[in-house]
């Protein structure tokens, strides 16, 4: 997919603006923005043409309409018993690729050299909080509100959110939502650390995480790439691997031309300007 694909799409809305920020949105506001087949196909592909290009610096993550998503679209449940004329050893292990093509889905955006960031307004349900969990940040209106699904629905939580959000809240927290498929509303993810802010409307918050977006853009997008992949790498290492592959990291990094701009730019009180990553 190029830059020139994204008035073609169906589930989304893309921009990119001149500060190398480019907002994704779920674009299905009628149906809730529930993730259906064009929702899988597209987003992989999207992510991959912004961190191809290299010109985008941030990611917002966003929804039109009431509600930020309502989670998987109910026509992918009509095949969860797979096809009966199919060899069952066969059928599970299609069923697993399957599986594994979502969870690649939200992995990409966790993959992404640019910080993603979530924007959520209303309900986020099942496969919403799987996504939001793969992002580096989350904010949210007054009105939002999170589920564990699919505990309700008879089956568990396989796209990312069991992986995934123990790092973002506490465990039992975590496990009390998950088990029971109870609503979280937006104080209780503030207080426990899922989401960093809360604001009145859908509004007021994207003014926010729009401002937030353009000044993380106009820091060395070499610098905040490698301290996602640092931040990333210590969460799943232990201290002295990450101490390690950090000190390999920047051995190579140290000899960007980006830290010279940016004392130059500091001492001469102007605004730094650094080059894009490469493609």
């Amino acid at each position: 997919m190029k830059f020139a694909d994204f008035p073609k799409l169906k589930a989304f809305k893309v921009a990119v603006d001149e500060n190398h920020v480019a907002e994704i949105s779920l674009n299905r506001p009628e149906a809730i923005n529930t993730m259906n087949d064009d929702f899988w196909a597209e987003l992989p592909e999207i992510i991959e043409a912004l961190d191809t290009d290299g010109t985008v610096r941030v990611v917002i993550l966003s929804s039109q309409g009431k509600h930020f998503t309502a989670g998987m679209d109910l026509g992918a449940f009509n095949n969860l018993g797979g096809d009966p004329n199919h060899e069952t050893a066969r059928a599970a292990e299609k069923s697993r690729r399957w599986i594994l093509s979502l969870q690649a889905t939200f992995t990409a955006l966790e993959n992404a050299r640019m910080p993603v960031i979530s924007a959520i307004q209303g309900a986020c349900i099942g496969g919403g909080v799987d996504m939001i969990c793969a992002t580096d940040m989350r904010f949210c209106t007054s009105n939002a509100y999170f589920n564990i699904k699919e505990t309700a629905l008879g089956i568990t939580a396989d796209v990312g959110t069991l992986q995934r959000i123990q790092h973002v809240m506490p465990s039992g927290l975590a496990r009390e939502l998950a088990y029971s498929s109870r609503n979280m509303d937006a104080l209780e993810a503030q207080s426990c650390g899922f989401v960093n802010k809360v604001y009145a409307d859908q509004e007021e918050m994207l003014t926010a995480v729009r401002a937030l977006a353009t000044d993380i853009a106009s820091h060395s997008p070499l610098a905040v790439h490698g301290t996602k992949t640092m931040l990333n790498y210590s969460r799943d290492h232990s201290v002295q691997d990450s101490l390690n592959h950090m000190a390999t990291w920047q051995a190579g990094m140290l000899q960007a031309t980006d830290t010279r701009e940016a004392m130059h730019a500091n001492k001469e009180k102007r605004d730094p300007k650094f080059d894009n990553l490469l493609p």
